[in-house]
């Protein structure tokens, strides 16, 4: 159990976690006072919303009208009388628009932009994120003053003390990454520059949905017991019982995002993230479209196959059938419809349509083997047996997606655990949480991390000898090979290796880029053997002209002169994001400049 100590900071704070999700978004927070322990609350109150103090998610959709301006958000999008504005007024309704900044390594090869809603022209993802954040810190704002004993007092202690932890997908990276730091400047989350950067964290969905289960779904009396807890048999050979592989599916609107950790919980929390994070495109939204190209399909030769219809259906399955469904054996229906509505060859009856379960089934089938196949996988590249699995997430709130994975062979092993609180905060909770509690004190590299340079040509290497047609004689007289992928990294904490320039003049700038490399050889030494499978994360730029003051000439063989600077490629791994840096001598002493991955 997690026993949270009180905050030992000096002053008041807020922490703000966002968890913007596909379909719905919400939000949590903390007050941490000094002395006092710090508790996790969410938002739960919303313009229009209709559960207040419910599920506290509101939809991810907005209105836009003709020039890009916001008319609607959230829960309010949904009112009847907003849906017949925008349809007067020619507004535009944006929904599953977090789709638009996925990554495109990610496999998706079921899925094209077409299946994905448009924005509208001109409009950037990134802008709609902005716009969306503004509007869920204008609601926190509102409903944290609303919520405590002098509230409009208390904000403006603390407006200037908050801090935030926006979370993403697993597989969302250094590009994604920065476009989530620009929405939030944008959005006025924070101030501009690197003092307002500072105070905000990214985190993947995957994590945060960790320190949810453990601080709270295991921290529960009736779960205390669980064998995670205190394991009855003894763990394999070699492996210290007190540590237990855990998996975290976080099965989501958009995305499945997967997380595999070595766990030990007596006499205190101690967690390692022990296989590479894994992100699916195959959340809720795709059983969707899936159900709408089967309406489309049956319906074709149907009064009732046309594209309105279809998309009315379509919603209601979303809103309704989706979410009930259960058991593959028993029929289901989309009641779209008044009585009048009826055409028996397409079994619809009374405004409603009959659909085979075993046809809803396959909706999910595709979700439910792509999360059995990544588990596989991490399985096997885990250091410990996973004994242990917790389904989080919107999309892990449907039964039938939950029965269906503890009767997969894959979880035959496994105990499937689906915590009983709303799973669907568990990414806002758990990000708090993760300002908090500190849980992960190690983390995988997801792909293999370098620095392009040239290298010295060694003519007892084999891997050099073939290449040297393609060298040239440097400035210091030695022969040098191009494109080596330089500074490989994709495990260790912290890496550094010392490389030079050499120029006729006093360099005064370095500019030193990172890549990454998400190739199948296991050790990438030349960025043109598959120069599709390299991509440049950012550039580390350096200001080292008081340095260059002090170098001395030098003569090469040849006798030409030229000047030579020493610096280090430091990658820093086992936090959140990405950081980099270039390190050099300068009066004697090590200098550091900082690249962020965003």
């Amino acid at each position: 159990m997690v026993s949270r100590k009180p905050y030992q900071g000096r002053e008041r704070k807020l922490i703000l976690s966002f968890d913007v999700g596909t379909t719905y978004s919400g939000v949590s927070y903390c007050i941490l006072d000094p002395g006092e322990i710090p508790e996790i609350r969410g938002v739960a109150r919303y313009p229009a919303q209709e559960q207040v103090g419910g599920d506290r998610k509101i939809p991810s959709i907005l209105y836009y009208d003709q020039q890009h301006v916001v008319q609607a958000v959230g829960a309010e999008a949904l009112q009847q009388h907003i849906i017949e504005q925008a349809e007067d007024e020619n507004w535009i309704k944006v929904k599953w628009w977090k789709l638009h900044l996925r990554p495109k390594h990610l496999w998706s090869a079921h899925v094209t932009d077409d299946d994905i809603p448009p924005l509208p022209k001109g409009l950037a993802a990134v802008q709609v994120l902005s716009d969306f954040m503004e509007y869920l810190f204008k609601c926190a704002r509102t409903y944290i003053i609303e919520s405590h004993a002098s509230g409009d007092i208390m904000w403006k202690s603390l407006e200037n003390h908050i801090e935030f932890v926006l979370t993403h997908p697993n597989g969302w990276e250094g590009p994604q990454q920065q476009q989530i730091r620009r929405a939030a400047e944008s959005a006025g989350l924070i101030p501009k520059g690197e003092d307002g950067q500072s105070r905000l964290r990214l985190l993947t969905e995957g994590e945060a949905s960790l320190h949810f289960c453990v601080t709270t779904v295991l921290a529960e009396d009736s779960l205390g017991k669980t064998p995670i807890l205190c394991p009855a048999e003894p763990e394999e050979p070699n492996v210290q019982s007190d540590y237990q592989g855990v998996a975290i599916i976080d099965a989501g609107g958009g995305t499945i995002d997967m997380s595999i950790y070595s766990m030990k919980l007596s006499p205190s929390v101690s967690v390692e993230e022990i296989a590479t994070a894994e992100c699916r495109l195959q959340g809720s939204v795709y059983v969707t479209l899936r159900a709408q190209q089967f309406l489309k399909s049956k319906l074709a030769n149907s009064k009732y196959g046309t594209d309105e219809m279809i998309e009315q259906m379509t919603e209601i399955f979303d809103r309704t059938t989706k979410l009930r469904f259960r058991n593959a054996a028993d029929p289901q229906y989309i009641l779209f419809g008044t009585v009048r509505d009826k055409d028996p060859d397409y079994n619809i009856r009374s405004g409603q349509l009959r659909i085979a379960g075993a046809e809803v089934a396959k909706f999910f089938e595709p979700s439910v083997e792509a999360i059995a196949e990544t588990f596989k996988q991490q399985q096997r590249s885990s250091s410990l047996p996973i004994k242990h699995a917790f389904l989080v997430g919107g999309y892990g709130s449907s039964d039938f997606l939950f029965y269906r994975l503890q009767q997969h062979p894959a979880f035959s092993d496994v105990s499937l655990c689906r915590p009983g609180q709303y799973v669907n905060k568990a990414v806002a909770d758990g990000a708090v949480s993760f300002y908090i509690d500190h849980l992960v004190i190690a983390r995988v590299a997801k792909v293999t991390y370098g620095a392009p340079c040239k290298i010295d040509y060694q003519p007892h290497l084999a891997g050099h000898v073939t290449r040297r047609s393609t060298g040239y004689r440097d400035i210091d007289g030695n022969w040098v090979l191009p494109n080596s992928f330089g500074t490989r990294v994709s495990e260790e904490q912290q890496f550094r290796q010392i490389l030079f320039i050499n120029s006729e003049t006093r360099v005064t700038s370095i500019f030193q880029r990172i890549s990454a490399y998400r190739g199948s050889l296991l050790d990438p030494q030349w960025t043109d053997e598959e120069p599709d499978s390299f991509k440049e994360l950012c550039t580390i730029r350096a200001d080292v002209s008081r340095a260059a003051n002090a170098l001395c000439p030098q003569t090469s063989p040849d006798g030409n002169t030229y000047y030579q600077i020493a610096f280090d490629v430091i990658i820093l791994f086992g936090l959140t994001e990405l950081k980099a840096q270039i390190s050099w001598m300068e009066n004697v002493c090590d200098l550091l400049v900082l690249c962020y991955n965003y």
